[in-house]
């Protein structure tokens, strides 16, 4: 019995730290966005962005394997600097906002890779849900916010097929690249 009451006893010291191994951080909206470029006409490559992103990051100190990362992007904040390609992009005939006004992208999977991070998921964009992989640099911090919490800062990029998530499949890739590169900035604060 007394063996019974000791085990309970480090069971129930141990279950708080097991809970410590893992926290979670939220990104910061006005720190964090994804950036597109893809190649237009074969001789030069556009540039745009993408802000409302919505990042939840649940982090394992012991095991950053077991971490997991859900996003939301608003495909509706796309901005290109040229108001009249915005609405281009915007209507059906590319991301049709009205039906698909966000992305969202959850992990499947985190490995180690050297100083850096893989995280493959699953990217839904325009109503398709495709595997993508993610080439992570981070997380570099922490650093103190000015909500007085701490900051860590994640870079990644992929790069996807724009048909393959049915854009403008009917364009050219003369015209318009099928390969998009993204480039994903995330601030974000432990909660």
């Amino acid at each position: 019995m007394k063996r019974l009451a000791m085990i309970t006893g480090i069971l129930a010291l141990a279950a708080p730290l097991a809970l410590a191994q893992t926290s979670t951080w939220v990104s910061d909206p006005n720190h964090s966005e994804v950036d597109f470029t893809i190649t237009h006409m074969s001789i030069s490559k556009v540039h745009g962005r993408f802000g409302n992103v919505k990042a939840t990051i649940v982090y394992n100190e012991a095991d950053v394997t077991k971490s997991t990362v859900t996003a939301t992007i608003g495909v509706d904040t796309v901005d290109t600097g040229v108001q009249l390609r915005d609405n281009d992009i915007k209507s059906p005939s590319y991301f049709d906002v009205a039906s698909f006004p966000a992305a969202t992208f959850t992990s499947t999977g985190v490995a180690k890779n050297g100083n850096k991070l893989t995280v493959t998921g699953n990217l839904t964009l325009h109503g398709v849900t495709k595997p993508v992989v993610l080439d992570v640099e981070g997380p570099s911090g922490p650093a103190q916010g000015m909500d007085h919490k701490p900051h860590v800062g994640f870079s990644a990029t992929t790069t996807i097929s724009r048909t393959a998530f049915g854009i403008a499949s009917g364009m050219p890739a003369v015209m318009l690249g099928d390969e998009v590169t993204l480039t994903i900035e995330i601030d974000a604060a432990k909660q």
